[in-house]
């Protein structure tokens, strides 16, 4: 089996390279197109091939995982599985070793699988079932948007029948459900950044128009002790001569602008462990009061979110004229309608495109705009895929040397089961049996340690992939269908593994394994 795949592959890379030392000879000019075509042929050749074994072998392991349940039922005769674990045992530092490459190929996969896990919940967390964004026309994401031009301020009044109401405290009266925002980036220098660290990092400003009102459209509540920020947006700071820019903040920006101040760290558990990798200690969040400079000016915070798992949780909300100032943008990017119960958000969205042209708009539910953003998760994901099966190959290969080692020292424990009466097909299973117990264990303990990444907070980019996009806060999500991947790509692991080594094990002539 060894010797066939070896000349398969030594086949197709040969094939290959006379292929296009042919084409450099006889047309230059099109080496460089071919040679392309060439290297992409042969990769696909080599992973089809590849994906061939592969299906093959898994079809010849379930069909010895079934014989092997019927032998631990005691349907069907079996090498004591006491000699398998003594095996384990003895050769224990091989065992460890092996154990060790599916602990970190499982674990690793859990984590990755986990941080894209968390993006897709996030997603899914920030929409409201009712809202429906409204962009500009041909706009791929806020930040390119623009509804400051045409009639767009009639836009509520014109769909005044589709459009949720809600009572304002402060002035007791009915107002449409209409979020007016401009969405921008500001590139914020870090203070007290460390040397040869991050310098700057990108915050994402939001300027509201009516907070209280845009706060119940993104169904987004503060924490007690805060409040959202008055009608002028500014606050008088005693002992500063320029009045300071009222901003409520996500949690997640919270604990992040927080490292950035002179408090002193949580002391924690263990907080050597830390220092050792370089880690600072966490401070404290920003809290109601708190300053920070952002542009231009020195803000204020009245009030933190409960953004947690929502994009809102990396941003600042601030008034829209004074945000509008400070960018040179005194305009703005959306509009987020909240649709009255018992309508389609799709059917108004599609009716808001079709008939509002002054200015021309593209509207969607809030739901399918986030689903847009995805388009970063699955990049994440393409790209985690192929590295578990880099690393599973890798995997894949230490069983089989593994398993190799193991069976040329016990040559004549082969031919002493054959001496007592064991079958060729029941000395496979015994050795098939024990790289899959490596499998499973290697792949639970990976499991368990990539289980201790679950809410565990992490920065990254969403976008649609044709620009713009939204810095993030999230937490990763470890789940079951993880979990189930992490043990099922395991299982595979040890079946591929495991497998070749048998056969070589039951190939074995009784006399040759006596000697």
């Amino acid at each position: 089996m060894r010797k066939t795949l070896s000349i398969l592959v030594l086949a197709l890379v040969l094939i290959n390279v006379a292929a296009m030392v042919a084409v450099r000879v006889t047309n230059p000019a099109a080496y460089k197109g071919v040679a392309l075509k060439e290297f992409l042929w042969g990769g696909g050749a080599f992973l089809a091939v590849l994906g061939l074994l592969v299906a093959v072998t898994l079809l010849i392991s379930a069909v010895l995982i079934v014989v092997m349940l019927l032998q631990l039922v005691g349907v069907v005769p079996r090498v004591p599985l006491n000699y398998n674990i003594r095996n384990l045992m003895v050769r224990w530092r091989t065992t460890v070793l092996t154990g060790l490459a599916f602990v970190l190929v499982i674990g690793l996969m859990t984590v990755l699988l986990a941080f894209v896990n968390g993006m897709y919940a996030m997603t899914k967390g920030s929409s409201v079932p009712g809202n429906v964004m409204v962009l500009a026309d041909g706009a791929t994401d806020e930040v390119f948007s623009d509804l400051g031009y045409g009639d767009i301020d009639r836009l509520p009044s014109n769909y005044s029948d589709s459009i949720k109401t809600m009572k304002i405290a402060a002035s007791d009266k009915e107002e449409r459900m209409v979020s007016w925002e401009l969405f921008q980036i500001i590139n914020m220098p870090i203070p007290n950044a460390k040397e040869g660290g991050r310098m700057r990092r990108f915050v994402q400003v939001r300027g509201i128009k009516e907070p209280e009102i845009s706060g119940a459209v993104h169904d987004l509540s503060l924490y007690d002790g805060g409040e959202w920020f008055g009608a002028a947006g500014v606050q008088e700071i005693p002992g500063k001569d320029e009045a300071h820019i009222q901003c409520v903040i996500g949690e997640g920006l919270a604990r992040e602008l927080g490292q950035d101040t002179d408090r002193p760290g949580k002391t924690g558990f263990l907080p050597w462990v830390l220092e050792l990798f370089g880690k600072a200690r966490e401070k404290p969040p920003l809290q109601v009061g708190d300053t920070f400079e952002l542009g231009p000016r020195r803000w204020v915070v009245v009030g933190i979110m409960k953004s947690a798992g929502k994009t809102f949780d990396s941003e600042v909300w601030a008034k829209l004229d004074l945000v509008g100032k400070m960018v040179r943008k005194e305009t703005r990017t959306t509009a987020v309608l909240r649709i009255k119960d018992g309508l389609d958000p799709a059917e108004v969205a599609r009716d808001l495109t079709a008939n509002f042209k002054s200015p021309a708009i593209m509207a969607k539910t809030e739901a399918d705009y986030f689903d847009s953003l995805n388009e970063t998760n699955k990049m994440f994901l393409v790209a985690i895929i192929f590295v578990a099966v880099v690393m599973g190959i890798g995997g894949i290969f230490g069983v089989i040397n593994t398993m190799f080692a193991a069976i040329a020292q016990r040559t004549r424990d082969i031919g002493v089961l054959r001496i007592l009466g064991f079958a060729r097909w029941q000395i496979l299973l015994s050795f098939f049996l024990e790289s899959l117990l490596l499998a499973v264990v290697g792949g639970a303990i990976g499991c368990a340690l990539g289980m201790l990444a679950d809410g565990v907070s992490a920065t990254s980019q969403m976008s649609s992939g044709t620009g713009g996009g939204k810095s993030v806060m999230l937490k990763l999500v470890v789940d079951g269908r993880i979990l189930g991947a992490g043990m099922g790509f395991a299982i595979i692991m040890g079946c591929v593994g495991g497998l070749l080594p048998a056969l070589s094990a039951v190939r074995m002539k009784l006399l040759d394994s006596l000697r």
